[in-house]
């Protein structure tokens, strides 16, 4: 299987650029690729569809074990001539979650992408650095993001003397993608969202070597043991949320729900007047905050829903699904927007990020996806907070600190921490049998 990973030296050196420039250059010649991110993004992989008009996934190794991992990229890759897989933050960041571990894993050869500007000599330094840090590594080589070209001769005398391989650079240019807190905006805010990628992808073909990463020697995928799902949605329909608001959605978690059995019906809380017909609910993450007033406009969904989870329907709430289903959102100026009104108590903008990064949860009942005192893996990102974020779990960062939050019942996940399905499939499972 013919794969690389585009990692980088840091958050913000421009490798989501570059892995977007290379996407758009093998699209332009006709080579068919499939794209990963590394990690719990959710936004990265939105760029890559709007590319390759194919579902992108994630390759999270806090999540995923070892097998589960090789075997969502192996399902992903399917037919693919190249996989391109992006980093996440710096190439040694994230622990268990590092870019570097998911390429150990994969035995994917590495191009690091190096933000070049205000450097000169301090560029091999930091080459340098990265390639001694831990040895063995899988780098390859580097791609110099924001180089002049009168320093490409430089550039390729400093991968000489490193014995490290130039797979080329990128100028500084105007085709920038927007960022919003520590990510980039989504891709369908950007109405030249495909001019932008395009005119990266001509980027690419004249400054990046895209003949040399296609032939950057690979391996056989290693060996792995496949999971083997027994169905037990029983033809379960599960409603899910997506559109601009809720746009927060793990492609592996439609495929979970899938192999269990389940048909899935998209839905939009911004433009649908009800509630599809279905057995469950699931209201993702996204940026409620952005739509507010459209979205409490929307009385009918709101009644549909409210309606729904006070009868029993099985509902996940995730984050932005979760602050939709408070009574209301209380705006910078003061303003009460009014919402579903299921979680009695209001959202609030904190100004700066209340919780960020990986977490185990420790159930403290049994609810809809846990049995007491178990255990899962979980993430958070959000800069909003609630007046009753709940107490179901205690949750706990690799650091120590923890917290309690989430609301939960026999039919109710409400809170703003993420799951991800691949990562304990028991938790779906529990999920799909309640909505039978």
């Amino acid at each position: 299987m013919q794969r690389v990973m585009i990692a980088g030296t840091g958050s913000g050196c421009g490798k989501t650029t570059v892995t977007c420039a290379i996407l758009s250059a093998l699209a332009h010649k006709n080579i068919k690729a499939s794209a990963f991110k590394c990690g719990p993004d959710y936004i990265d992989p939105m760029f890559y569809r709007e590319i390759l008009h194919t579902p992108s996934r994630n390759l999270d190794s806090f999540f995923c074990g070892r097998d589960m991992l090789l075997e969502l990229f192996d399902e992903g890759s399917k037919d693919s001539d190249i996989s391109v897989i992006e980093g996440v933050m710096g190439f040694y960041d994230g622990d268990e979650g590092s870019a570097y571990r998911v390429s150990e894993i994969t035995e994917t050869p590495v191009i690091l992408v190096l933000n070049c500007r205000g450097m000169k000599e301090s560029i091999g330094a930091v080459m340098q650095g990265f390639l001694k840090y831990i040895t063995p590594n899988r780098i390859a080589g580097f791609i110099f993001n924001n180089l002049p070209e009168r320093l490409v001769p430089f550039a390729k005398e400093l991968c000489d003397r490193f014995h490290t391989e130039y797979f080329g650079f990128l100028p500084a240019h105007k085709y920038i993608l927007e960022s919003r807190h520590l990510g980039l905006v989504t891709a369908s805010e950007i109405e030249d969202i495909g001019e932008k990628t395009d005119a990266l992808g001509k980027l690419a073909e004249e400054h990046i070597l895209i003949e040399k990463i296609m032939g950057l020697k690979c391996d056989l995928l290693p060996a792995y043991r496949k999971y083997e799902f027994t169905s037990c949605g029983r033809g379960a329909v599960i409603a899910v949320s997506r559109d601009r608001a809720f746009c927060f959605l793990y492609e592996e978690n439609i495929e979970v729900l899938k192999k269990l059995g389940c048909t899935v019906r998209f839905f939009s809380p911004l433009e649908d007047e009800h509630l599809p017909e279905a057995d469950g609910l699931i209201l993702c993450g996204g940026y409620p905050e952005l739509y507010a007033e459209k979205l409490a406009d929307n009385r009918t969904m709101l009644d549909d829903i409210r309606n729904a989870v006070l009868s029993g329907m099985p509902v996940i709430a995730e984050c932005g699904g979760f602050m939709y289903l408070h009574e209301y959102l209380l705006t910078d100026d003061g303003k009460k927007i009014p919402l579903a009104g299921v979680i009695k108590g209001e959202v609030f903008s904190e100004k700066r990020l209340k919780r960020f990064g990986y977490i185990t949860m420790k159930a403290h009942s049994d609810s809809l996806i846990t049995t007491p005192g178990a255990e899962i893996k979980a993430h958070e990102f959000h800069y909003w907070e609630s007046t009753d974020p709940g107490s179901s779990f205690t949750a706990v960062k690799p650091d120590g600190r923890s917290w309690e939050c989430c609301h939960t019942t026999a039919t109710m996940y409400a809170g703003f921490p993420h799951l991800y399905f691949p990562s304990d499939i028991s938790v779906a499972e529990r999920f799909v049998k309640a909505c039978k």
